[in-house]
């Protein structure tokens, strides 16, 4: 079954009190899939050597609930036209995020709401680049938390296993949101969408020059049931443990801009 970002939007936008998950009856009644493509332009996107990146992508983005489980996840294709003039020419040309989370509350059978919090996860993030850059692994506590205006959202601290370098390094908190915050009568509507993932206790033996840093997205979209077109603003403060030096940018803003359909 799959559910509209429309009713994904107004799901998340409630800031009705917070109900406890409920799995006593039909561990799958809530299921549901979602799947979109994404053409996107970033300027000016950190870190940069010595100045941020511009260039094109593709990005399939997904995610659903089936019973236990809850995922969001995307692969990211870049250089599209394979122009040996971009800045992403020999860099990464893939790079896969994957973000499933199993429900505490289904696998125990109990109600673990308290306060806003909704419901508590095994949360994990796995990361990979397609020249293996990049090759994470993180596990922690996850939860959907409603929070007033922005409705519920997701917040979870993760440790963070470096593949690459075979040992632990840090630790990330990670939040996202989507707030409808106008609509039109023909059902179309503008959302305020974003996310902040901040990582701290980053080790300097392990390839870190700042052991804390991160990036909080804000976007503005517009959405129907079947297309998207946005804009968004990131912030960037010492970016993945970078710290901002002569010759290294990785404190500032970058731009993004974004066509989407969605099947």
């Amino acid at each position: 079954m799959r559910k509209s970002l429309l009713t994904l939007g107004l799901l998340a936008a409630t800031a009705a009190p917070v109900m406890a998950a409920d799995y006593s009856d039909d561990i799958h009644k809530n299921d549901y899939k979602w799947m979109q493509f994404n053409l996107m332009g970033a300027f000016n996107e950190l870190p940069g050597f010595p100045e941020g990146s511009n260039h094109d992508y593709l990005e399939m983005e997904f995610g659903g609930r089936s019973g236990i489980f809850d995922l969001y996840g995307y692969v990211d294709v870049f250089n599209l036209a394979s122009d040996p003039g971009s800045d992403k020419a020999g860099a990464e040309k893939i790079f896969m995020k994957f973000a499933p989370r199993m429900s505490l509350d289904a696998v125990t059978g109990k109600d673990l709401s308290f306060g806003p919090v909704q419901e508590l996860y095994l949360a994990t993030l796995m990361e990979w680049g397609g020249n293996s850059a990049v090759n994470t692994q993180k596990i922690g506590l996850g939860s959907d938390v409603n929070v007033p205006w922005l409705g519920k959202i997701g917040l979870n601290l993760y440790s963070t296993y470096d593949s690459n370098k075979k040992d632990w390094n840090g630790f990330q908190i990670s939040t996202n949101w989507f707030k409808p915050v106008y609509f039109f009568e023909n059902g179309s509507f503008i959302s305020y969408q974003g996310y902040i993932d901040y990582q701290f206790g980053m080790k300097e033996e392990l390839g870190a020059t700042a052991s804390s840093g991160g990036a909080m997205f804000n976007g503005i979209y517009w959405h129907s049931d079947r297309f998207a077109v946005g804009y968004g603003l990131k912030a960037y403060k010492d970016i993945y443990g970078i710290k901002e030096v002569s010759g290294v940018d990785s404190t500032g803003f970058g731009h993004y801009v974004a066509v989407t359909y969605k099947f």
